[in-house]
């Protein structure tokens, strides 16, 4: 098949998706599309990255478009591109879950040192919101701008113990739970807040260690995971390409996509499995 041909199907198979997509509700559509733009702008926005809300909707929706038509231009098949909307849906919500997770791990990583630079602070004679401010003008984000935002909810008066909780609502990982525990009690019972945070500093460095040396252990099975999964998927691209006619039955035939089905469930499966042995939470 010729590329004219295929890119005059590609804009008849367009044509025909947006009148279905007309006929069939274009409210519903736009409604989805606002809503996964109101899910991206508020989860950038806890992240401290603000994006347009039309922008996102933008964004998702060339996604959603195209990558089904390059699907559909690199294997020649409508049973593929179809099976690439789905991923294409995921794709938004995968890259926010990274982008938090990136940043969760920065400011585990963070935590240590900006906990030490308090507890020097406080055995100096500073005031806890005094440390604070000391921590969001020496450390980087993404830790300066969760002790800002912290700093400026005391100065506004809210009561420490609730803007603790606002902490630990909006990074909601043991670490940061260790130090507003330790802030609680030091309050409470009272005793050496200074001491107390460098014992959490330790602690949290010491754990840090371990992990690193768990994730190091454990690198050459991730990989071996992510190896074994793609490369049935790019022998059988080649494949495809090379051997056009004796791959066309798997393509083309109902048989050859129950097949394809298989291989994605099995595929799926079997990545699922080796994430989860390589997983070790400390």
């Amino acid at each position: 098949m010729s590329l004219p041909i295929i890119l005059a199907l590609t804009f008849v198979g367009c044509l025909a998706l947006t009148f279905l997509v007309s006929r069939m509700g274009t409210s519903t559509l736009r409604a989805g599309s606002r809503q996964m733009a109101g899910e991206i702008e508020s989860s950038l926005a806890d992240a401290f990255v603000f994006v347009n809300r039309q922008k996102a909707a933008a964004w998702s929706m060339a996604l959603m478009i195209g990558l089904p038509i390059a699907v559909f231009l690199l294997t020649r098949s409508i049973l593929i591109a179809l099976a690439s909307v789905p991923i294409a849906l995921m794709v938004p919500k995968k890259y926010i879950t990274r982008m938090r997770q990136k940043r969760i791990e920065t400011l585990e990583k963070q935590l240590p040192d900006a906990l030490l630079m308090m507890s020097g602070a406080l055995r100096a004679g500073a005031s806890f919101p005094t440390a604070l401010e000391a921590v969001v003008q020496e450390t980087a984000a993404p830790i300066s701008q969760e002790f800002d935002l912290l700093m400026r909810e005391i100065r506004m008066g809210i009561d420490m113990d609730i803007a603790m909780r606002n902490v630990e609502k909006r990074i909601p990982i043991p670490d940061f739970l260790m130090m507003t525990a330790a802030v609680t009690i030091a309050r409470e019972v009272g005793g050496n807040l200074a001491e107390a945070l460098e014992s959490v500093a330790r602690t949290l460095r010491e754990k840090l260690q371990m992990e690193g040396k768990i994730k190091a252990l454990t690198s050459q099975g991730r990989m071996q995971g992510i190896v074994m999964t793609c490369l049935p998927l790019l022998l059988m691209l080649v494949l495809r390409f090379m051997e056009p006619k004796a791959m066309a039955p798997l393509f083309n035939e109902p048989v050859g996509w129950g097949t394809l089905a298989v291989i994605g469930v099995m595929e799926f499966l079997g990545y699922l499995s080796i994430k989860k042995i390589t997983n070790i939470d400390v």
